[in-house]
């Protein structure tokens, strides 16, 4: 569990879990908006997806996220 605070956030730190996880051996992803993504063949490359799916909509404009 990540224990550190983000940006902004005042008090204790809130209850998070792991955005990975796998089911019948493939990986995958989800999002605090409670989007699943994958199957992904390894961890490795859900993390790598989730990197992709962060940097894609970084790009959208600030009205549409």
């Amino acid at each position: 569990m990540d224990t550190n605070k983000r940006a902004g956030e005042a008090g204790p730190v809130p209850f998070r879990s792991s955005r990975f996880f796998c089911v019948g051996g493939k990986w995958y992803f989800t999002t605090r908006e409670g989007f699943d993504s994958g199957p992904f063949a390894s961890r490795d490359r859900a993390e790598v997806g989730l990197r992709r799916f962060l940097h894609v909509i970084s790009l959208l404009p600030e009205d549409i996220h």
